[in-house]
Order: C-alpha cells, then sequence, then structure tokens
C-alpha cells in the first residue's frame, strides 16, 4: 500500500471532468473509478469526457454516476475513449475548451495519459485557469517525478507471459529470438522484462550497441556449447523496424534469429493488482489535491509515498534509467 499525504479541504466544486488522453495503458478504468467514486463522495459531479482532447474540443462530456464505473476495474484499456488530439496544440483550440468547461460550470479537469497529455494540461491552466490534475498513464514509465506509472507492471507482465512461451520454441528449435517490446525513447519495459526473463540479451535505447559484437557474442557461446537459443530483449527504439533490421544485419553475419514483435499486446488485457490499487490510489488523491486548492500538477508515488509533482517539473525534466539497474542488467545478462 502506499502513504497518503494529509490533505485538508480549502476550495469546493460543484463540478469537475476527468479524461483518458494519449496511448491506453491498463489501469485507466481503475484511475476513472477512483474520481469518480471520490468525487461522489464528497458532493461533487463528474463529467466524462470522451476520446481525450478531441472530445473535449467537440463537447463529448457526459455526466458519471457511481454506477457508470460499476465493474470496470477489471477491464483493460479505458472506458473513456482516447486519442492523439494535435489541434490541441493550437492557443485558440485551448481557449475554446475552457469556455466549453465554463459553460457547463465544470471547474477542474483530471487527465490520465502521458506527457504530451500533460503537457496540454499544463498549458490549459496556464492559459485558462482551469484547475488540472494529471495522472501518469503510461505503459512506458518514463515520467518525470513518480517511481510508477498506471500500466506499467501490466504490460511487464503481459510481455514476460509471452517470452515465457517463446523460450520454450526457441529451447526446443536451438534458435535465438528476438523480442521487441515497447518503449521509443525508454528502456524502461525491455529492462524490467529482460531481468525478469533471464534474457541472454537487452537492448535499449539508453545504451548503444554494436551488431558485431552481438553477433561474435552469439557464436562464441553457441561454439561453447552454453547459448545454442535463447532470448533478446529489444526495446522498439524511435526509428521502426528497428528489431527486423538488427535481426536481417544478424543473419548476414551467420546468425539466423527468429523477430516477435509484441506490438499492442502489451497496452490491452486485464490490469494487475499492483495497478489497480496504484491507479484507484492516484485517482482518489487528485479529487483531494484539487479540493486543497492545489493545481499544475501530477499526482505521483515516490518511495512508497502518493507525492505531488508539479506539471512543469514533469514537461521540463526526462526520466532516464537508473544507471545502476542499467549496469545490473547488463551484467548479469552477459
Amino acid at each position: 500500500m502506499y502513504t497518503l499525504p494529509e490533505l485538508s479541504q480549502e476550495k469546493s466544486f460543484e463540478s469537475i471532468a476527468i479524461m483518458t488522453s494519449g496511448g491506453d495503458a491498463p489501469g485507466m478504468n481503475p484511475a476513472v473509478r477512483g474520481v469518480v467514486r471520490a468525487a461522489l463522495g464528497l458532493g461533487i459531479n463528474v463529467y466524462g469526457i470522451y476520446r481525450g482532447y478531441s472530445g473535449l474540443i467537440a463537447d463529448d462530456i457526459h455526466p458519471l454516476t457511481s454506477g457508470s464505473v460499476s465493474n470496470i476495474v477489471q477491464r483493460g484499456g479505458t472506458m473513456l475513449k482516447s486519442d492523439r488530439c494535435l489541434a490541441f496544440k493550437d492557443p485558440e483550440v485551448r481557449a475554446a475548451a475552457a469556455a466549453i468547461l465554463k459553460r457547463r460550470n465544470i471547474g477542474a479537469l483530471v487527465v490520465i495519459g502521458g506527457d504530451g497529455s500533460l503537457t496540454g494540461a499544463h498549458l490549459l491552466e496556464q492559459e485558462t485557469g482551469v484547475a488540472v490534475i494529471g495522472l501518469p498513464g503510461t505503459i512506458d514509465n518514463d515520467i518525470f517525478g513518480t517511481d510508477d506509472t498506471i500500466g506499467f507492471d501490466t504490460a511487464v507482465n503481459t510481455a514476460l507471459e509471452a517470452i515465457d512461451r517463446i523460450r520454450d520454441t526457441a529451447t526446443s528449435h536451438e534458435r535465438h529470438f528476438l523480442v521487441e517490446v515497447m518503449g521509443r525513447a525508454s528502456g524502461s519495459i525491455a529492462i524490467n522484462v529482460g531481468m525478469a526473463a533471464g534474457a541472454e540479451m537487452i537492448l535499449v535505447p539508453e545504451q548503444a550497441f554494436d551488431v558485431a559484437t552481438i553477433s561474435e557474442e552469439l557464436a562464441t557461446s553457441r561454439r561453447a556449447g552454453t547459448g545454442s537459443s535463447g532470448i533478446i530483449v529489444v526495446a522498439e527504439g524511435p526509428e521502426p523496424g528497428l528489431t527486423s533490421r538488427l535481426a536481417a544485419q544478424l543473419k548476414e553475419r551467420g546468425q539466423d534469429p527468429r523477430v516477435c514483435i509484441l506490438g499492442h499486446i502489451q497496452r490491452g488485457g486485464s490490469p494487475t493488482g499492483h495497478d489497480r490499487v496504484l491507479a484507484t490510489c492516484m485517482g482518489a488523491m487528485a479529487v483531494r489535491y484539487l479540493c486543497a486548492g492545489y493545481s499544475d500538477i501530477m499526482v505521483g508515488v515516490k518511495d512508497g509515498s502518493i507525492v505531488d509533482v508539479p506539471l512543469e517539473d514533469v514537461i521540463r525534466f526526462r526520466k532516464g534509467l537508473e544507471p545502476s539497474l542499467l549496469d545490473l542488467a547488463l551484467q548479469v545478462h552477459r
């Protein structure tokens, strides 16, 4: 469980709204439920904005009741749907969105999403004065200021379950598999999945790698009888097709790896118990922070405690891999 801060009520709201934005993440539904139930318990009306910022500017906003969020904690994805809205980068569009909220007497907005979604929330608050609270909803666990993000644990366990099955085939056919997991700029999923799966190698964007060296290591282990098969976990990286290109380059050097791209299965599925508890705590605390007078912050978790992080910091700074974890992962998987 998490240690929750003591907050006193300083502000009241007639109504608040909640949205999920960007890539979906397992645990978004428990977060929505946490917000709705906590707000209704304080006599605050709650509106759901469907399809993220696209739904906000289209005024696709509907009341949520306690019944609206019944039996959703076990469901993956998001009941509110999601979208990536390029139009919201326009200040005039943000001003129009604020006018829609004001017309509906909605005094605050809770946004669940990644760094792009939280950037939109920050700009909305700075330009229009709408109170906003962000929740880190992304499987990549790459948001500054929080040790954990909603959906990360589920994504790791989903990928791990798939790799455990792939290893059976790899062993049977004495073959190496390049298993690609999500992570364009962050190797957090790859590191955690690779360590948990006992992968022979882990390739992440934060660490340069050399194809010739990889090929030689595979050939050496095969000759020594210590590695005729195995799993190489590859973070997808910023350019599409990285894993397929790597497989082709290894084949030119005498290796014959197979490629398995896990792709969007990592986003779906029922959230783990860990993600359900994390999301529920963050959702309920978002309401408490609003009522305590906070705005323009993200609710995060640090060292087992729920904390508030200025959205300006979330946007300005980037969360990298813990250097010691990266070193350990590379050391034990050589």
